[in-house]
């Protein structure tokens, strides 16, 4: 809801990344269930970015407790999205999750989450202060150490990069047929890739579209990501 009515919107800083760096054209795919018609919404698209948003999976989609009083859900996104990630995967649709788009990857491919990492123990805080200007609360939190074989490996060209750090929420049992590609430094899985896609399929629980422009690992997330695109485009 914004104000009194129900609207469909995506943050701009998404958009420019998949404008700007991975040359795709953004459009936005309205929350409506199975009204979409998904398999025919998936003849006609080249790739699906699963964004983040202040919204987070109702806990019932994973066997989770209740959600904490104030919660925020949007259960139409939900009914959206989860059956939409699966069929995408599956049609080698390329896919790219942004943090609640992290999570519900993991929730389509049958993971859980923990609600509230802050309060596990052995977990870092890994949530953002929130009285801070953007630029630091997106600014660089802590190290993530990249998976030896994984995508992101390939791409950053190093063992470790520094990423933000903006989430309550984080994996708690990882989905089946998912292989981690980046943990931060108090174990907790904050990427994986889906193994047996027929395209690229990859997840990541920090923001690389924040100042995508000046981050050459997220530049090149999301250009690797436009490639797939147009490869599946050319050959659709």
């Amino acid at each position: 809801m914004i104000g009194a009515q129900p609207f469909h919107a995506v943050a701009e800083k998404y958009a420019r990344a998949l404008l700007d760096v991975a040359d795709a054209l953004p459009l936005l795919i309205p929350s409506l269930a199975d009204e979409l018609r998904f398999d025919e919404l998936l003849e006609r698209l080249d790739g699906l970015l699963f964004t983040g948003s202040p919204s987070n999976v109702e806990p019932h989609h994973y066997a989770g407790p209740p959600s904490a009083p104030g919660t925020l859900h949007d259960p139409a996104r939900d009914a959206t999205t989860l059956p939409l990630i699966r069929k995408a995967v599956a049609r080698g649709v390329p896919v790219l999750g942004i943090c609640r788009g992290f999570q519900e990857v993991n929730v389509a491919f049958g993971g859980s989450l923990h609600q509230r990492v802050h309060e596990v123990p052995g977990y870092l805080d890994h949530r953002d202060d929130e009285s801070q200007p953007l630029d630091v609360q997106y600014g660089p939190a802590h190290e993530v150490t990249l998976e030896p074989d994984g995508i992101l490996r390939s791409l950053a060209g190093t063992e470790r990069v520094r990423v933000n750090s903006l989430h309550w929420q984080g994996i708690e049992r990882l989905g089946g047929g998912l292989i981690v590609e980046a943990r931060a430094p108090d174990g907790l899985i904050e990427a994986f890739r889906v193994a047996e896609a027929p395209r690229f399929a990859l997840a990541v629980q920090w923001h690389p579209e924040w100042k995508v422009r000046d981050n050459p690992f997220s530049r090149a997330l999301f250009a690797t990501f436009g490639a797939a695109c147009r490869e599946r485009a050319r050959h659709h």
